[in-house]
């Protein structure tokens, strides 16, 4: 049975996460410890483990002097992330367009509806809308150790996209998810794989130039 001290830690932790993960602390900002007291209405305990754990995840940095500030990824580790990330995405399409079901295929259209009515100009509901669709992806290959390492390498990428700040509106990108989407619910696993690592390798290609460096 969770006692409410653990609700507490948990929530607060569930919290700060998400606020980075959506964008809502930037890359490079500071986090103090007093004005998240405050804004959150909690004591500084479950404020501290929950930075502790969030600097373990890879999500937040310790700054000399500073405290902690959002983690900052290098362009080699986009690069490698993007790499990784293309042979991932490109299995779990494979794998939801054999193991999908019914519940499955009507959440990834209505997310993939939802980032395709997004507005142009919003750019962290653009990134928190993609961010889903890809793990609904990842969900609806009921493969859980897939599901752990998506998760994982989910944070990096939100981070990447929210220093480069690459819109995921972009007509290739955007008419990419579709195709990814329709080899999936057509249960094609080939066509899935292909199209998920081709997205990848597309987006990667714009984050890469983003950043001045050779795209993977």
């Amino acid at each position: 049975m969770f006692t409410r001290p653990t609700l507490i830690r948990e929530s607060v932790y569930d919290h700060l996460r998400d606020a980075i993960l959506n964008g809502e602390f930037q890359p490079a900002e500071r986090l103090g410890e007093v004005e998240l007291t405050e804004r959150l209405g909690v004591s500084r305990t479950p404020i501290r483990e929950a930075i502790g754990r969030l600097t373990q995840d890879g999500l937040l940095e310790g700054t000399p002097g500073r405290g902690v500030r959002v983690r900052v990824v290098s362009a080699v580790e986009a690069q490698s992330a993007y790499v990784v990330r293309e042979t991932l995405d490109g299995l779990a399409a494979a794998l939801a367009a054999s193991a999908h079901t019914d519940a499955d295929a009507g959440a990834l259209e209505a997310t993939l509806s939802e980032l395709e009515a997004a507005s142009s100009e919003d750019y962290r509901e653009q990134t928190r809308l993609d961010l889903a669709f890809h793990r609904r992806i990842a969900q609806a290959a009921h493969n859980l150790p897939l599901l752990d390492l998506a998760r994982d390498l989910e944070q990096r990428i939100a981070l990447v996209k929210h220093q480069t700040r690459i819109y995921n509106s972009h007509p290739q990108t955007a008419a990419q998810h579709r195709a990814i989407l329709k080899a999936v619910l057509a249960r094609d696993q080939e066509a899935a794989r292909r199209t998920a690592a081709l997205h990848v390798r597309t987006f990667a290609a714009l984050v890469m130039e983003n950043l001045g460096v050779q795209s993977v």
